[in-house]
C-alpha cells in the first residue's frame, strides 16, 4: 500500500510536465501481446480506459500486419486513461512488471519479435523517473536471479490506435485470457 505522503509524491512527478490533466493521466506500457496487457490493466480500479496499438516505430498508421513483420520498428502497447487519485503511477508499475517477464528480449512466451519487446513509453520526466527507480529496485531485488533486465524506458511519441477487433479482445472473444 502506497503511503499519503507517497501518492503526493508520486502525483507531484505525474504532473511535472507530464500528460496528467484534471482527474486522468495517461500512461504507455509494452509487454508482449497486447490482447491480454490490454485485458490485465482494465481490471484495475482506477483505470478509466485503454486502447492497444502501436508506438515506438516508423511507419505512420501502421497495420498489425505490417507491425508483425517487425520491419515497422513499433511495439505492442496499452494505452491507459486513469485516475491519479484512485491508481498511481507507480502502482500501475508494480502492475506492469508482475504480468510478464521483463528479462526476455523481443519476446513474451511463443511470441516473438521486436513487436513483443518490454517498454515502458513515458510521458513526462516525472514517469520517467518512477520507472527508472522501478525497475533499479526490481533489478535488485533478486527477483529474476541474474538475468537483467531488458525493458526499455523510452519517450512516447504517436500511439496509432489498432484496428477495432484489437480493441478489449478478450472481452469481445468472451474469454479472460490466452490459455485455456
Amino acid at each position: 500500500m502506497i503511503s499519503m505522503a507517497s501518492r503526493s509524491r508520486v502525483a507531484d512527478l505525474m504532473t511535472a510536465g507530464g500528460r496528467a490533466s484534471g482527474m486522468t493521466a495517461t500512461a504507455t506500457f509494452a509487454a508482449g501481446c497486447f490482447w491480454g496487457v490490454e485485458a490485465s490493466f482494465r481490471q484495475i480500479k482506477g483505470v478509466l480506459s485503454t486502447r492497444v496499438g502501436y508506438i515506438g516505430g516508423t511507419t505512420d498508421h501502421p497495420t498489425y500486419h505490417e507491425v508483425c513483420t517487425g520491419r515497422t520498428g513499433h511495439a505492442e502497447a496499452v494505452e491507459i486513461t486513469h485516475d491519479p487519485a484512485v491508481v498511481t503511477y507507480q502502482e500501475l508499475l508494480d502492475v506492469f512488471w508482475s504480468i510478464h517477464d521483463p528479462t526476455q528480449l523481443n519476446r513474451q512466451g511463443p511470441d516473438t519479435g521486436t513487436n513483443y519487446r518490454s517498454a515502458i513509453f513515458y510521458h513526462s520526466p516525472g514517469q520517467k523517473q518512477l520507472a527508472e527507480e522501478s525497475k533499479e529496485r526490481l533489478q535488485g531485488s533478486g527477483r529474476f536471479g541474474s538475468r537483467r533486465i531488458v525493458t526499455e524506458i523510452v519517450p512516447a511519441g504517436i500511439f496509432w490506435p489498432a484496428e477495432e477487433y484489437h480493441q478489449q479482445y478478450f472481452e469481445k472473444q468472451g474469454r479472460s485470457g490466452c490459455h485455456l
